[in-house]
């Protein structure tokens, strides 16, 4: 009974209050759109990211990395991999810190779920970073790895100095605005520049003037997706479809596990379209019981 009241409130919010055009359009320069263009034309073959796994082999292995560690204080020092340098996920920690992260080495990033971290991924190599995200983050990646308690300590860990390397002032800018913008979303149905897989349903039943986007493969796609979505699939290139997308809508994207829609958000909300990325994206074994056909939602072909 009490789960149907919840429902039925957040239900009438989605009506009242709609969704359209809510969110922020940022500024883009030509810096900004180069940079965000250039990394989606070249894509990487692992997409920036690295298995959960082989993560943790190398922090065994004792090789140099310079991880960052962005879920919430409290969390971190509860335990992290060692090593991490803790910048919480939110409007200041990670961009007030940007002047100091190497550009001479890779930086890898895991959160919860590796969705927040795809974002940060995203932003720091449109910046000039070559950032990794660790697949599936903490919760669903790094401590479902056999023996990962032999690399987790609670030593808080500092940053020191300031790196040499400078970010072009516009994407800088435009970085600062993304983590920023993030307090105009904290409490509504769009924090984190995410949509639950229940918000997206009800909003879907109200027949509310969305733009559902799947980036799965079209194999994928054809085989089954979100009622009303449409397909963009991930890979090299999918820049050249961007603009075929509109500026005045909400866009939810949506991947296999929320990873790779992470990126994209990063890099449509960049461009200044007004995208969010849907929870654990269509679902799969290894992130239940997030996503959407987790959740048992309508899927249709």
């Amino acid at each position: 009974m009490r789960r149907k009241m919840i429902f039925s409130i957040m239900m009438a919010l989605v009506l009242v209050t709609g969704i359209v055009g809510t969110g922020s359009v940022l500024a883009v320069s030509e810096k900004v759109e180069e940079a965000v263009n250039s990394y989606f034309a070249n894509l990487p073959e692992d997409n920036s990211m690295i298995a959960e796994d082989s993560f943790i082999e190398k922090v065994k292995s004792g090789e140099k990395l310079f991880i960052l560690d962005i879920r919430q204080a409290d969390v971190y020092n509860e335990g992290h991999i060692k090593g991490a340098i803790n910048l919480p996920w939110g409007p200041d920690a990670i961009p007030e810190n940007l002047d100091k992260l190497p550009a001479d080495e890779t930086i890898y990033v895991y959160c919860y779920t590796a969705q927040t971290a795809n974002q940060t991924v995203a932003l720091l190599n449109f910046a000039g970073f070559e950032a990794k995200s660790v697949r599936f983050g903490w919760n669903l990646g790094i401590s479902r790895v056999a023996g990962y308690e032999a690399v987790v300590e609670t030593k808080n860990n500092e940053l020191e100095g300031t790196s040499p390397y400078k970010i072009a002032p516009e994407i800088k800018d435009a970085v600062v605005d993304y983590y920023q913008g993030l307090a105009d979303v904290d409490g509504t149905m769009f924090k984190n520049y995410k949509i639950s897989e229940d918000l997206l349903k009800m909003t879907i039943d109200a027949e509310q003037d969305i733009i559902i986007l799947s980036i799965r493969q079209s194999s994928a796609y054809s085989k089954g997706h979100i009622p009303g979505a449409i397909n963009i699939p991930w890979g090299k290139g999918m820049q050249e479809y961007f603009g075929q997308l509109p500026a005045d809508k909400k866009i939810v994207v949506y991947c296999y596990t929320g990873q790779t829609a992470g990126q994209t958000v990063a890099g449509l909300r960049m461009l200044g379209y007004d995208a969010v990325s849907l929870n654990g994206g269509m679902g799969t074994a290894a992130n239940k019981p997030y996503g959407w056909s987790n959740k048992g939602y309508e899927i249709v072909k």
